[in-house]
């Protein structure tokens, strides 16, 4: 294959800016440095060679070309591939520039945007010219190689470990080269034992590809990684103190050494370089190794535990000084470990002055107490900690522990500083017992959330208005003991205030009425009028209504017993009252008359209304319907009803009959769904009738209309009677139901006559008397009938499903016990058992409430709340779901932001609390430390997806926090954890940044060659300052008389299409 290369873009960016660097000079001070720096007109354009010209000169102008102007470049580059005939896929000369290749062509022309242009050879090998941007060119001819010319393959076998560098990051490697040499490179999986790399592509790409595999494998065969495993206690003499022996040991010999900490427990240390690099460290290593093995010894002291940490010291500075001193190793155990022993190891001249340090260090501290009762703890620290946060400020090294229910502070620290805060403390304690009194009342417990009321309201204006704290204990400690603490006065006149409280609540009641929810809104009235001035008439009793999305009728009456009753009773007597209004009737009307009816601006219909004290409404003028709807007391609606009636027999020549028809009868007559009375209706021109109420037994049935309509509709009417009208036994049939002699005896309609066998008939007498209803009472709690009715009746529903029975629940009001079941007798005992069985249930649902309505509350500092809850909620979501109890935080505006409440069965909602304060012991110990790394390295340390910052989280249990994008310092990385911990993360971290440092520069030199940076034209330009364009010295109309050429002249510099003078020349006229 070959490729011409053309102008580009770039090139002739560089020709403009200037033709070589030693032309470019940066512009001085002065103006003759300017013009000396200037080139000379020839230097710029020198002049073609003559014909007559020597071969110096020739030589010279030759130079001048090449060496003063940059050769031009173009964004647009062509590139002619060749592939012989015994390589080419479609052979078929007859069908060139058609068929199966000339689509290929066009696919790769659309895929890759470049051109392509095909012609045949004399040997018939087929040239492909391609034109295009650079990118787009390679893509082709990658397209050509795989889909125009046959494939080979190949396979190069170098080292596994190999492999990733020929693959490169993200696989960019691998793309750059399969690009390069038009190949398709399949590199075996990591699991897989292969070392064999296969090719496939052209004879040419594929000796390419394996060429730049094999250059790859050969610059990493320079490179090594060895692992050497030396004992653990042997690993400070090979760090050195400060990590100075192992930082010495990687200068002098180049090599990159990683130690593990000493919270690791790994024997193996890594050392990667250069070979040459890698075996001198690694002998120096071992040096060491042999050297302390064969001449340092062991001694092994008893130090109290407590003093352990004093030994270490911050940061394990303390080891670190004496190991530097004496070169002596101190070994001390774990933390979780109950062993006083700390072993001493190093040679046996300096063992004694290490221990002399040792012992130095651990009685360096000093432990003392300050006799102080329990309850003033919290007034020596102060609010916020503010007391003793200046007793630390001073004495930073001192440690100051309170032990809740002891009478006793424990200090810890330097000896000298111990006694000075113990001195400041105790002056405290005096002070406070001389000035501060306490005092404890019992008040029941079922009491305590009523003395704090609402949002705490109460209890906090009882400690503002007295100035004393009030230590209420919490749902779990069950504990009757209120604690009243500050001023000798204060406490005695809050006492005496909640003593009252408390008095006043033991009085009071509270009641649960039962009043249908679609009154409720009636009650409140708008805005909350109406159940205001029920509120001003009882304002001791405390109403609450249920929400409505909870669609329950218990309205809850609170305060004082007798307020509570008076209440009560008043609030049914409103509920009666609108029970008694809600009566309703329809009148059908006319539909012409409704406007009539409505009056002038509603006038006749107002006064209506008023007059009767009813609600009347009207259907819509686009409604058909005819009926009238009064609501209101039965009376007045029936007075209501004949006045609307009255105006329509006045319109009209309306009249009413009434007809006597047996009602059994009456629903034969309606028909399905009313069809035969309807048509009676239309039929008699739109007559009304009124049949009464089923299961009345009134047999009147109301015809209103016009008269002769009327007239119609009740002959109608009666015929069909007759029609329908059973056959009597006396053989009379007009209809009339012929009354008994005896009224005991049964009516006709409840007799049925049986004929047949005497046996069969018995039979059949038993079987129907197995049919008829029976109904029997079974006594249920009343506060269980609205569980056991469900919602919207669906669990009634569907034990009357199930039972095949119906169950009837007493009303509210009459608040019954007894519950009525009626159907067949085989089926009342298992509806029976089935509802005494959903009693029980019930009964254990509301046992089971009380047992998980347990509340206690764990006071937490609001700072280790978002590390409770964990990201996403993950921990508290597990605390919940492991212990089965629901967990609430305090809200924003909550005044007891501390106050973390837990819910559930008793026993779990302390092994709740055990969890969270586990948490917050861990937390509390937990440090915070700043660790600058170079922010290049920062994503590399996070790794993809967070993998990397999360495997070092989880291995040294910290939390790592990097700067966001913009901060301030964008090096400043935060390691927060336990001490020891946090100090061997921050040494990871720092081993890390020195590794990744090494590839960053690495690659940054590398990126300088390749690419220049981005902008430096511009910076040049600044630098330059503005530019006056381009400027040449000895020109020939500055050296001349010659004037220079005129941009803004039509002859010199002439418009496309535009006529110009012919201008006379030296040379005579021009030939054309």
């Amino acid at each position: 294959m070959s490729s011409v290369a053309v102008l580009t873009q770039e090139s002739f960016n560089e020709h403009r800016s200037g033709l070589m660097p030693e032309q470019t000079a940066v512009a001085g001070p002065s103006a003759g440095e300017d013009e000396d720096a200037l080139p000379t007109y020839k230097e710029a354009f020198p002049p073609l060679p003559e014909k007559a010209a020597s071969p110096e000169g020739t030589q010279e102008t030759a130079n001048a070309w090449t060496n003063k102007i940059r050769p031009l470049k173009s964004s647009i580059i062509t590139q002619v591939f060749h592939v012989p005939l015994e390589e080419r896929k479609y052979k078929d000369i007859n069908q060139f520039g058609e068929g199966d290749q000339a689509k290929v062509c066009v696919d790769i022309m659309h895929k890759t945007g470049a051109h392509l242009e095909l012609s045949l050879a004399k040997d018939q090998g087929l040239s492909i010219m391609v034109s295009g941007k650079l990118d787009a060119v390679m893509k082709a001819r990658k397209e050509i190689v795989s889909r125009l010319q046959t494939q080979a393959s190949a396979t190069v076998a170098i080292p596994k470990e190999h492999h990733r560098f020929v693959i490169g990051k993200n696989g960019e490697k691998l793309q750059e080269l399969e690009l390069k040499t038009a190949t398709k490179i399949q590199i075996p999986r990591p699991d897989d034992p292969s070392n064999q790399i296969k090719i496939s592509g052209t004879k040419e790409g594929l000796e390419k590809a394996k060429h730049e595999i094999l250059l790859i494998s050969a610059e990493q065969d320079k490179r090594a990684v060895e692992r050497v495993n030396i004992d653990k206690v042997y690993h400070p003499f090979i760090t050195g103190a400060y990590n100075k022996l192992v930082g010495e040991i990687m200068q002098e010999t180049g090599a990159r050494i990683n130690v593990p900490p000493p919270s690791v427990n790994k024997t193996e240390i890594v050392i990667t370089g250069e070979k040459e690099q890698v075996a001198l460290a690694v002998a120096m290593i071992k040096k060491i190794y042999e050297d302390k093995k064969k001449n340092a010894t062991t001694i092994a002291v008893e130090v109290k535990k407590s003093q352990h940490k004093y030994v270490i010291g911050p940061k394990g500075n303390t080891l670190q000084e004496i190991l530097d001193k004496t070169g002596v190793s101190v070994e001390i155990p774990p933390s979780d470990s109950s062993s006083e022993t700390v072993i001493l190891r190093g040679e046996p001249d300096r063992l004694g002055q290490a221990l002399t340090e040792v012992y130095a260090k651990a009685n360096s501290y000093t432990v003392s107490s300050v006799s102080a009762p329990s309850w003033l703890h919290r007034f020596i620290i102060g609010k916020k900690g503010q007391n003793l946060a200046k007793i630390t400020q001073q004495m930073p090294k001192v440690h100051i522990e309170f032990t809740e229910g002891e009478d006793k502070i424990t200090l810890e620290g330097p000896t000298k500083d111990v006694q000075m805060v113990q001195s400041q403390i105790e002056a405290i304690v005096t002070d406070l017992v001389s000035r501060m009194d306490y005092a404890e009342i019992t008040v029941d417990p079922k009491f305590h959330r009523h003395l704090i009321g609402k949002g705490g309201v109460n209890i906090n204006r009882i400690k503002e208005l007295h100035k004393v704290t009030v230590r209420i204990p919490p749902d779990n400690e069950k504990s009757n003991l209120i604690r009243i603490e500050g001023d000798p006065q204060g406490v005695q006149e809050a006492k005496k205030e909640l003593l009252e409280l408390a008095s006043r609540m033991e009085n009071e009641r509270t009641k649960d009425l039962i009043i249908e929810q679609r009154f409720h809104r009636a009650i409140i009235g708008q805005k909350g009028e109406k159940i205001k001035e029920v509120r001003d008439k009882f304002p001791e009793v405390i109403i609450n209504f249920p929400d409505p999305a909870q669609k329950s009728d218990i309205v809850q009456l609170r305060g004082p017993r007798t307020e509570v009753e008076k209440c009560s009773r008043f609030m049914q007597k409103i509920v009666a009252e609108m029970v008694e209004n809600s009566y309703s009737v329809s009148v059908p009307i006319f539909k012409q008359f409704h406007r009539n009816i409505i009056g002038k601006g509603g006038s006749n219909i107002k006064k209506i209304r008023e007059e009767t004290n009813t609600k009347i409404d009207l259907p819509a003028e686009t409604n058909n319907s005819e009926m009238i709807v009064i609501t209101g007391k039965k009376a007045n609606c029936e007075a209501a009803r004949n006045r609307i009636l009255a105006i329509q027999k006045e319109l009209a020549n309306i009249t009413e009959a009434e007809v006597s028809i047996p009602s059994k009868l009456h629903n034969s007559l309606i028909g399905s769904k009313g069809r035969l009375v309807r048509s009676i209706m239309e039929e008699c021109g739109g007559v009304h009738i009124h049949f009464p109420t089923e299961g009345s037994g009134i047999d009147k049935v109301t015809i209103r209309g016009p008269v002769e309509e009327v007239a119609k509709a009740k002959q109608q009417l009666l015929g069909l009677a007759e029609e329908k009208a059973p056959i009597q036994e006396n053989g009379e049939a007009n209809g009339e139901v012929k009354e008994p002699v005896d009224p005991n005896a049964p009516k006709k309609c409840d007799v049925i006559l049986i004929s047949g066998r005497k046996e069969r008939c018995e039979a059949a007498v038993e079987a129907l008397k197995a049919l008829v209803p029976v109904t029997i009472e079974v006594e249920v709690p009343f506060e269980l009938h609205r569980y056991i009715i469900g919602q919207k009746g669906s669990g009634i529903r569907k034990m009357m499903d199930e039972f095949e029975v119906n169950i009837q629940v007493p009303a509210p009001e009459q608040q019954s016990d007894k519950i009525s079941i009626t159907g067949l007798s085989s089926h009342l005992e298992r509806a029976k058992e089935g509802l005494l069985e959903r009693v029980k249930e019930l009964q254990a649902e509301q046992e089971d409430r009380a047992l998980r309505s347990f509340k206690l509350t764990i006071t937490v500092d609001p700072k280790y709340h978002p590390k409770i809850i964990g990201r996403k909620g993950a921990i508290i979501t597990n605390i919940r779901t492991e212990h089965d109890v629901n967990i609430q935080f305090p809200e924003k505006n909550d005044e007891n932001q501390d106050q973390i409440t837990i819910t559930g069965y008793e026993h779990k909602a302390i092994a709740a609390r055990d969890s969270i304060q586990a948490i917050v012991d861990e937390l509390e110990e937990m440090i915070s430390e700043n660790v600058p790394l170079d922010s290049r390295v920062h994503a590399r340390i996070i790794g993809a997806r967070g993998k990397g910052i999360r495997k070092i989280m989880d291995e040294f249990k910290v939390d790592l926090r990097f700067p966001q994008s913009g901060a301030a310092d964008p090096n400043h990385v935060t390691v927060i954890g336990r001490p020891d911990l946090v100090d061997e993360a921050i040494d990871h971290l720092l081993n890390l940044e020195e590794e990744y440092m090494a590839d960053v520069v690495e690659n940054e030199a590398k990126m300088a060659y390749m690419r220049p940076p981005s902008g430096s034209a511009a910076a040049m330009d600044e630098h330059r300052g503005p530019s006056k364009g381009f400027v040449v010295r000895e020109a020939p109309w500055t050296t001349s008389s010659e004037k220079p050429p005129d941009m803004t002249s039509s002859e010199d510099f002439p418009i496309f299409g535009t006529p110009v003078a012919t201008k006379t020349s030296p040379w005579g006229p021009k030939r054309f």
